[in-house]
């Protein structure tokens, strides 16, 4: 007789060879959604000490993906006072141990068990399939993994899929005392280093260290970067594409310690939905109200697979927009397009601000940039100030850039706008998504930093591309 785990296994096989395959009905998509939201629902109600309170006095047996809205949310906070009451099952039941890194308070934990790793990874492996195929043909590239691995599932992720594809890969994080800057620099250009995985900071960090260390980037294998972690606008994309004469940027996943996989790249540049595995809303960041399941807000999930930390309306904290697939897209999914975190916005002057927003106005048509940074400051009559801090490649247009930079956020804010070249740009701009987009690229002296801001200032050091 199957075990639950094997029955878990074969379901969830059939069904990802139906959405891969297009084959998916509407009739599909309920009985899947309807069956895995109930098997959820009774999992946490019977296994989870966090839940069983949270969702005490309702009839969860009468929830559907339809009225979804008659459970409460999870937030941030409620993972961070429920620690390990959270988890659907002892800790010794998963297959490994995660934490969040803690830089906006305690880490909380995020271990993932067997159906987890199963569904999540299968989506990541899915979307490099068809986009190394799109991209490579027949050809296997060696792919450099740069990002932590120790209790984060960065290493672990793209290891197993690597290995499912027959891969090799190469773990190079600069951040490493082990690896650094000029370690992986010298082992992307003796092995051939065609695909690199990291932040998208570090992409450009990678071209500040090559000139540093005396690399041509002409020279350097690097044709393919698949970025994950933190906001990557088309502008950002455009501007590294620029920097590296031989390479594109493409954003491959996007998703969390808390969350896993949500979302997979593909050759189109776009993340596509994992829609398997979730149950997806929108709400307003500010008051909690339900904007659907299509449109602009921040993102709410539900998980749809029984493991060891399935997570019941969950607000990410994520700034997004979703709309359907387009016509001929090289995955099925919905897109979802990541506009930052809620609480990286920012109101300068008369504008309240996506980071992907100020983002698109500082790199609008910038080219040869190796870093950016924004400081905010006030005037005697506390009307917001903008200097935007700038590392350019000698043969950038710098006249030109700085005229449009200052031009566009003028614009976009309606605050007055200073531009500076900086050829010794602020180190905390290395640190990216490490700790958060807004602490690695605003300096706001009208408040005081907040933790991200100091924890990043603290670990500035370690992303100095001179090691």
């Amino acid at each position: 007789m199957p075990s639950a785990e094997e029955v878990f296994a074969r379901e969830h096989a059939a069904a990802r060879e139906r959405f891969y395959g297009g084959a998916m009905t509407a009739a599909d998509w309920d009985r899947w959604r309807r069956a895995r939201l109930a098997a959820v629902l009774r999992h946490v109600t019977e296994r989870s000490p966090f839940y069983r309170k949270h969702l005490a006095g309702i009839d969860v047996g009468g929830i559907t993906p339809d009225t979804l809205a008659a459970l409460p949310y999870t937030t941030k906070e409620h993972l961070r006072d429920a620690q390990y009451d959270v988890l659907a099952g002892e800790v010794a039941e998963a297959r490994i141990f995660y934490e969040t890194n803690g830089t906006t308070g305690p880490p909380t934990p995020c271990p993932r068990g067997a159906r987890d790793i199963l569904a999540s990874n299968s989506a990541v492996e899915e979307s490099w399939r068809r986009f190394l195929a799109a991209r490579f043909g027949t050809r296997r590239p060696v792919v450099g993994l740069m990002g932590p691995s120790e209790l984060y599932a960065f290493g672990d992720v793209f290891t197993a899929v690597t290995g499912v594809l027959d891969l090799c890969h190469v773990k190079i994080w600069p951040e490493s005392p082990r690896v650094g800057f000029a370690k992986a620099l010298r082992l992307i250009r003796d092995l051939g280093v065609e695909v690199v995985v990291c932040a998208p900071a570090l992409c450009l960090s990678l071209a500040k260290a090559a000139q540093y260390h005396g690399y041509d980037l002409d020279e350097l294998p690097i044709t393919t970067f698949l970025v994950l972690g933190e906001i990557c606008s088309p502008e950002y994309a455009a501007n590294v594409a620029s920097v590296w004469p031989r390479a594109e940027v493409f954003p491959i996943l996007y998703g969390s310690q808390e969350a896993l996989c949500v979302a997979t790249g593909a050759v189109d540049g776009l993340l596509h939905l994992s829609e398997l595995n979730y149950l997806v809303e929108l709400v307003d960041p500010d008051t909690g109200e339900l904007v659907g399941d299509h449109g602009e807000g921040e993102l709410v999930l539900t998980m749809l697979v029984d493991g060891i930390k399935p997570l019941i309306r969950y607000r990410t904290g994520d700034l997004v927009r979703l709309r359907p697939e387009p016509p001929g897209a090289p995955m099925p999914g919905r897109i979802v397009e990541v506009a930052g975190r809620v609480n990286d916005r920012l109101r300068v002057g008369g504008a309240l601000l996506r980071p992907v927003e100020l983002e698109a106005a500082v790199l609008r048509d910038v080219r040869g940039c190796l870093g950016y940074q924004v400081v905010i400051t006030s005037d005697r009559q506390g009307r917001d100030e903008l200097t935007v801090r700038l590392e350019l490649l000698p043969w950038a247009d710098h006249a030109r850039v700085e005229k449009e930079v200052a031009t566009g956020l003028r614009e976009l804010t309606g605050a007055a706008t200073t531009v500076v070249i900086d050829t010794d740009l602020d180190p905390v701009t290395s640190t990216g998504a490490f700790v958060s987009w807004k602490a690695a690229r605003i300096v706001d002296h009208r408040t005081e930093p907040d933790g991200a801001a100091l924890v990043a200032r603290e670990v500035a050091h370690r992303f100095s591309v001179t090691r």
